[in-house]
């Protein structure tokens, strides 16, 4: 017989054994989520974006569209697989897709646009567009990114001022909004549903009217969305004016803070704002005389505050531009500067989704060449201090690494051959420790240099190139990117290659017009660049353009193809835009010239 005292102290230590082996696995697992940030549902804090974890994470992505119109399915697969073109976006350091779509897709659309040549895209054939987005949803899953879905538009045709329409009324949205939470309820690739993008005028904020009040309706919507999928973060635009004062479509927020959505669900509401340059319109901030100072004011003004202040994550969900205009290129590179991480690693942040990975947004232009396959490296390489690796805070760009030492200033463009780039840019204010700097050439490493001087050889002639720089310590510590520069590089292409191009008027509201040029390559050998000049009959003044430079004396324009788009095969064409005032020119005769 058992003494009663060894019996009990028999089972208290195994008691306490088999407590001690139960903690061993779930502080290891623990120990491992911690490492992975971005795991599980997201939520808010403040300003912050959690994971499941608790752990701070940052959105730096690109939006791909194509959902949203008559194609039914992301753009691009006429030419690629979807496969490929989201390994690419990861490999530049996007690690969020936001992904437009319209309600069209919800009547079992058939998508088209898709190659399925050469077994492109094989896994996608016989599906509808609903069935396509979950094969690009899970995808980027599986690389370990995460996606946004943009209610774009009501259906393919255009987009809408107000959530609703006569043909898509706000009952049909919501349990459309519904059924695409409940779709993706437990696919913690889906992070987020944005409502609807860009309400603009007669869209109000606060006004209290059902039938325009936006605020209202983001709270009926987002709280549809979180009873059948309570794990997502709901986006909520701006609108277009508050007080009488206007702004970008959506991107106006300067009513939220006194007038807050409301959802049933805490922590997991987050602001989007949209914020554009001069091929995309322009606006009285631009021809202030103290631009681009007075730019970190005005986004302060109409979204900004909301993060500074601590209310909600603000995400910059549509900034872009084709970066033709001086003024454009200072907007970027200051809106940039706006963005870039704060705080101990960059904990704190805006974050954003670029517009766009397509190359066929008129008035922006994307990240990929018209070819669907090349980068714009300048254009990329604006970006590349404000990316992040993962969902990790800090990286890239984190601005609060008080141990790598602080970005060159300066870096310009000291020559250039038909092969070769040569550059200079002055040392790191704290240079301390500071053992050398590397050189990009958009996301690429072109080299190194311990100097400040560095010259990159190898390259194409009459190519542009971006170029950015980075300061490294003796630990290994790397800077934020320097303001990026462009090159291009001398030399002009030979052979036959000539061109035509025809001119069409897409609107005209008789105070200005727009009108697209399509360019042809009709010789029998490549073009490396092209120029497209007019005179009109009338006093027609060009006040931006996309897709090409210009230059205007008196009535005659001469149009030059942009870095992306100079390089036609035989047969080849591209296009470009522009506006102008007044309006009622009569179409002008064209002269195409190829090089």
């Amino acid at each position: 017989m058992r003494h009663p005292l060894v019996s009990r102290l028999r089972h208290a230590l195994l008691a306490l054994l088999l407590a001690v082996a139960a903690l061993i696995p779930l502080t290891t697992v623990s120990a491992q989520a911690a490492a992975a940030p971005g795991a599980g549902p997201w939520h808010t804090s403040g300003r912050r974006l959690l994971d499941a974890q608790n752990q701070p994470v940052r959105m730096a992505g690109i939006n791909w569209f194509g959902f949203e119109t008559s194609n039914y399915v992301a753009h691009g697969l006429w030419s690629r697989d979807y496969r490929s073109m989201t390994d690419q976006m990861k490999s530049l350091g996007y690690n969020t897709i936001r992904l437009p779509y319209s309600d069209d897709i919800f009547k079992g659309t058939a998508p088209n646009g898709i190659s399925y040549a050469n077994g492109l895209n094989s896994d996608l054939q016989g599906l509808n567009s609903l069935q396509v987005m979950d094969k690009i949803v899970d995808y980027a899953g599986s690389v370990g990114l995460k996606v946004i879905l943009d209610r774009h538009r009501p259906d393919s045709a255009a987009q809408s001022a107000l959530w609703y329409t006569s043909a898509v009324p706000e009952s049909t949205w919501i349990s459309d909004l519904k059924a695409l939470a409940t779709r993706y309820r437990g696919n913690s690739a889906v992070v987020g549903i944005d409502l609807h993008n860009e309400p603009h005028d007669p869209a109000c904020w606060g006004c209290g009217d059902q039938a325009t009040d936006w605020r209202l309706a983001a709270e009926r919507a987002g709280n549809a969305v979180l009873a059948a999928n309570p794990d997502l973060l709901i986006f909520v635009e701006g609108v277009q004016t508050v007080n009488g004062k206007s702004y970008w479509w959506g991107g106006n927020l300067a009513g939220a803070g006194a007038a807050p959505v409301r959802l049933d669900v805490p922590n997991r509401l987050v602001y989007s704002a949209h914020d554009y340059a001069t091929s995309v319109a322009q606006q009285p901030w631009f021809s202030d005389p103290s631009f681009p100072a007075n730019m970190p004011a005005v986004w302060d003004e109409h979204w900004g505050y909301l993060f500074k202040q601590n209310t909600a994550p603000v995400l910059l969900g549509e900034f872009g531009t084709t970066l033709q205009a001086g003024v454009d290129q200072k907007w970027l590179a200051a809106l940039v500067d706006y963005l870039r991480p704060t705080g101990t690693a960059g904990a704190d942040s805006f974050a954003w989704t670029f517009w766009s990975w397509n190359p066929n947004s008129g008035d922006t232009g994307g990240i990929l060449k018209d070819d669907w396959q090349s980068v714009d490296t300048v254009k990329d390489g604006y970006l590349a201090s404000i990316k992040a690796p993962g969902f990790a805070s800090g990286g890239s760009g984190g601005g609060g690494d008080t141990t790598a030492p602080s970005a060159p200033a300066g870096l310009t463009v000291t020559g250039t051959t038909a092969s070769s780039v040569s550059l200079r840019w002055s040392a790191s204010t704290d240079d301390t420790g500071v053992t050398g700097y590397d050189v990009y050439r958009g996301t690429a490493k072109a080299g190194s240099a311990t100097g400040t001087s560095f010259t990159d050889t190898g390259l194409t002639a009459n190519t542009s190139y971006g170029y950015t720089v980075r300061a490294r310590d003796a630990a290994g510590n790397t800077s934020a990117a320097s303001a990026p520069v462009t090159a291009t590089t001398s030399g002009t292409g030979g052979g036959d290659s000539g061109c035509a191009a025809t001119y069409k008027v897409s609107s005209d509201w008789g105070g200005g017009f727009n009108a697209d040029v399509t360019v042809k390559n009709t010789g029998s050998t490549a073009t490396r660049s092209w120029q497209v000049t007019w005179t009109w009959a009338g006093s027609q003044t060009v006040g931006s353009m996309w897709n090409a430079t210009y230059t205007q004396t008196g009535a005659t324009v001469t149009a030059t193809a942009a870095g992306h788009n100079g390089a036609l095969t035989p047969g080849a064409t591209t296009s470009f835009g522009f506006g102008a005032t007044p309006g009622g020119a009569a179409v002008p005769a064209l002269t195409c010239r190829a090089s």
